[in-house]
């Protein structure tokens, strides 16, 4: 006997519907597009716009101190800083400067970790008698480091790490030279500066003479450099008076030769 016939036609009209996909595919397209056009559209403005050429002039870091007034005391007595301001009642914020570098303190709780402000001056050593003398923590003293500064570090009122350094320019490769005898005469008194000179700086009349005219080839602002620091100047301003010279820059335009 023969199995009874199957209304198929039946079965799948019964059956459910298949789901469509159709929509989903297409927003889906229609973002990426969208993103794709978003990249291209960055991408085209970042390749026309030009980073401004911004000129900073100064940098302000900011420590927090539970005490604006104690501690802009502390930075001016003990650190040798200069009070630019306070302001508040109680102070809520200072400025302290050294040497045209300014730091803010701020009141609020201190957070010294992972926190370090590193001072470029002309004179390291001088600056740490100072401090030394006042009392100041020290972590390290005084050190000539491979990056070719001398510094030292301290931990200033609320536990901050400072640290203080002047650059050292006899670090480097040697340059081998060939010295050559010139037949050079001097006014007096300013050889006997040069010799003074040479000697507090360490180092010999010739290295003297060659690091000043060096120095003095070099444009620095609306002059030229200098390869004294203001220490240095001040202690030159003491030989000029030991030696009488009475002159100026200019004096040797009108040097003669006495009989």
């Amino acid at each position: 006997m023969n199995p009874p016939p199957v209304d198929r036609g039946n079965a799948f009209e019964k059956s459910a519907p298949a789901p469509s996909y159709l929509p989903i595919i297409f927003v889906g397209i229609k973002l990426k597009f969208r993103e794709l056009f978003q990249a291209k559209r960055i991408e085209k403005l970042m390749a026309t716009q030009q980073t401004p050429q911004v000129e900073c002039e100064q940098f302000h870091p900011g420590l927090h101190v539970p005490d604006v007034s104690a501690a802009a005391d502390y930075y001016v007595k003990t650190l040798g800083f200069r009070l630019l301001f306070m302001a508040g009642e109680p102070p809520g914020i200072a400025g302290v400067d050294l040497g045209g570098v300014s730091v803010h303190l701020l009141e609020g709780g201190a957070s010294p970790g992972g926190c370090s402000i590193y001072f470029v001056v002309n004179d390291a050593d001088e600056l740490y008698d100072f401090h030394k003398a006042n009392g100041v923590k020290i972590i390290s003293p005084p050190t000539d480091q491979h990056y070719e500064l001398r510094d030292y570090r301290i931990l200033d009122l609320n536990g901050y790490e400072l640290a203080f350094g002047h650059r050292i320019y006899t670090m480097g490769d040697p340059i081998k030279i060939e010295r050559v005898d010139v037949p050079v005469r001097l006014e007096k008194r300013l050889a006997a500066l040069l010799y003074d000179l040479a000697e507090h700086k360490h180092m010999t009349l010739d290295s003297t003479i060659e690091e000043t005219l060096l120095h003095t080839f070099e444009e620095f602002g609306d002059s030229v450099a200098s390869p004294h620091t203001k220490r240095t100047l001040r202690y030159i301003k003491e030989l000029k008076k030991k030696h009488g010279i009475d002159y100026d820059t200019h004096g040797s335009y009108r040097f003669v030769e006495g009989e």
